[in-house]
């Protein structure tokens, strides 16, 4: 179900996204060479119980997954795209890290993901988060009323191919608003002019993924969560929650 938003909501979703900016600040934060990647969990987690917030990832399980996630962060290193699970590996130099994290706040929720790398980084992992923030910045451009979700899936894999990166297969973007995910789903590639109308009070959770070996393919991991790319190359991922309104777009999840 999509469910415009008014003023007053689009407010309470700022102040969700609002919290998850500054628990993904923390868990960056905590980041460092030697530092368990519970250690980022526990950074997140505090930020939420300090905000009066609750985790709508912790806990989480969609018909697919074959248990509850287990945290409030999803974090992936390296090889891994997107849903990993924090734990007890400790972070190398080199490592590049996506940290994605949502929050629930007085009814509302707020998604948002960044990716960074720990200690020193390799010129081409600076260039795959860079591709994956301009593919972002292009969905978020594009993410205008009286456009379509087509022109936002275009606007990031055309970023993304020109590059020379890869999209991983039937991942993307989503509605977000009182649920985590709600409809329309926005994909990360797709024909401009296609697609569900944006009208403003929409809210999206717009999340291109990319792969540096420029394949699509991916994999799922044993535990059932997390995805891995499938030539093994490293992945980035980058999310803000924007909302459509009749000034323009307007990105939720920022300090």
């Amino acid at each position: 179900m999509m469910e415009l938003k008014n003023d007053l909501a689009i407010e309470a979703m700022r102040a969700a996204g609002r919290v998850v900016a500054q628990a993904l600040a923390a868990a960056r934060e905590a980041a460092g060479v030697g530092v368990p990647l519970l250690d980022l969990d526990r950074a997140a987690r505090a930020a939420l119980t300090e905000a009066g917030a609750s985790s709508p990832f912790l806990g989480y399980r969609p018909d697919w997954a074959p248990v509850p996630f287990p945290a409030v962060l999803c974090v992936s290193v390296n090889d891994a795209v997107v849903h990993g699970i924090p734990d007890g590996y400790r972070l190398r130099d080199g490592d590049l890290v996506s940290v994605d994290c949502g929050a629930i706040l007085d009814g509302w929720a707020g998604d948002a993901a960044v990716s960074f790398t720990v200690g020193r980084a390799r010129p081409e992992d600076t260039r795959l988060i860079a591709v994956a923030d301009e593919a972002l910045r292009a969905g978020i451009e594009a993410a205008v009323a009286g456009r379509r979700i087509g022109d936002i899936a275009h606007a990031i894999g055309r970023v993304c191919r020109d590059a020379g990166v890869g999209i991983p297969d039937g991942f993307g973007g989503h509605g977000i608003g009182r649920s985590m995910h709600e409809d329309p789903g926005v994909p990360n590639e797709g024909r401009p002019g296609r697609g569900v109308p944006l009208r403003p009070g929409m809210v999206l959770a717009i999340e291109p993924m990319v792969i540096a070996g420029g394949t699509d393919g991916h994999w799922t991991a044993r535990d059932g969560w997390t995805i891995r790319t499938a030539d093994g190359s490293r992945a980035a991922h980058a999310e803000h929650t924007v909302a459509i309104t009749e000034d323009g777009p307007r990105i939720l999840t920022t300090l």
